[in-house]
């Protein structure tokens, strides 16, 4: 039985914590990919082999179905290898209804690798809850989205969205990794699978890749146990301790993180070179009600834009502490251009349908020091001026 009650110490004594047989704090990296057996079928502790299970990375497992309120969870060698794992509990002629925003990768591996085995996807506007229902037919098993959504962060009502779609006989699958468990727990709000990219804020240093899924139903946890052992794209060992290390300082870094973000869109957004300022703790944003309503604050993600006097380029050379890069998530501050980065993979037309435009900058606000940040970013925004 725990002797916490709050996620802040969750975070480091949770899952399996230490080790038992030595006293160690730390959970070991059990650096193998087989274990050796006392006889024909007499596995010692079921641990058999390291793709079907391994000490480290169970540890992990167990930790994260802790920390987001679920049965089991399942940890994956990228984000990309969770979602897929996910998309596998369906068949061919099954659809899946995706957030009009959602990360380039989601869409890509819908879009190129699944649908040519017969599984489609509808993309809708989940803010719209009167679309969303609409959108279902009888072949939509699933709910896929994100809120806040990447990169516009566009927020959805998580318990009304699964409410539709648990009416439709569907699941509902919600990405996490903006919020992590620390800020939002959308399996309490009703959601049905929880996936994170363990890249970003849980990983948190920008040195590590791994995926992670999370549900509370026993028959989905046997389901996804089944495709991550007979699928194989697992977390390694030596990841999954890089994670359970990381979590330990989820609650603080989040914390630095919101801070300097919250500070940052509201000097966005007073700055007259600034045309849009997209951040779901804004009380003038979309959806800040039901953000409030669901989710601790607003995350540490901001999406801009700039007025057509200045040259976007520029921008990006301008600055210096800030780095342009793919990812986010981590103690560094990294900036983005969606539309030929994260969400190149995306076709121009619905990128422009759904608001990507061309001139949309991603910012994933770092723990560094909250004037240090804002003068590099105010002096790239004032340097890219041409006109």
């Amino acid at each position: 039985m725990a002797h916490y009650k709050h996620i802040e110490s969750a975070v480091i004594h949770g899952g399996i914590y230490g080790d038992f047989h030595t006293g160690s704090v730390n959970t070991p990296i059990y650096q193998t990919s087989t274990f050796e057996q006392d006889g024909l079928g007499k596995p010692r502790s079921n641990w058999e082999y390291s793709r079907t299970g391994n000490p480290t990375r169970a540890a992990l497992e167990a930790l994260i179905a802790e920390l987001e309120g679920g049965s089991r969870g399942f940890a994956f060698s990228s984000g990309m290898a969770a979602i897929d794992a996910v998309l596998h509990l369906f068949q061919s002629g099954d659809s899946v209804i995706i957030s009009d925003n959602v990360y380039g990768g989601t869409f890509r591996i819908l879009d190129k690798i699944f649908k040519q085995y017969g599984l489609n996807y509808k993309i809708v506007d989940t803010t719209d809850l009167a679309a969303l229902e609409s959108a279902f037919t009888s072949d939509v098993k699933a709910l896929l989205l994100e809120s806040p959504a990447n990169p516009l962060l566009k927020v959805t009502d998580i318990a009304a969205a699964a409410e539709i779609a648990r009416s439709k006989g569907a699941l509902t699958v919600v990405d996490n990794t903006f919020m992590t468990p620390y800020l939002q727990r959308p399996l309490e709000l009703g959601a049905d699978i929880v996936v994170h990219s363990a890249t970003k804020y849980l990983g948190g240093h920008s040195d590590v890749i791994a995926g992670l899924v999370i549900v509370k139903d026993g028959e989905l946890a046997e389901k996804l146990h089944f495709i991550q052992n007979a699928v194989g794209a697992v977390a390694g060992p030596f990841d999954s301790f890089l994670l359970i290390r990381s979590i330990k300082t989820l609650a603080v870094r989040m914390e630095a993180h919101v801070a300097n973000a919250e500070k940052l869109a509201e000097a966005l957004k007073s700055n007259p070179a600034v045309k849009n300022v997209y951040y779901p703790g804004l009380k003038s944003a979309q959806g800040y009600e039901i953000q409030k309503r669901q989710a601790k604050n607003g995350g540490a993600m901001i999406s801009f834009e700039l007025h057509n006097n200045y040259d976007i380029n520029r921008f990006f050379e301008g600055l210096e502490l800030i780095a342009l890069a793919e990812s986010l998530g981590g103690v560094e501050s990294l900036v983005c251009h969606p539309s030929s980065m994260t969400h190149a993979s995306v076709p121009k037309e619905i990128r422009e349908k759904i608001g990507i435009t061309d001139t949309l900058i991603r910012l994933s606000v770092g723990i560094e020091n909250y004037d240090d940040l804002k003068n590099d970013l105010f002096s790239a925004i004032k340097g890219a001026r041409v006109l």
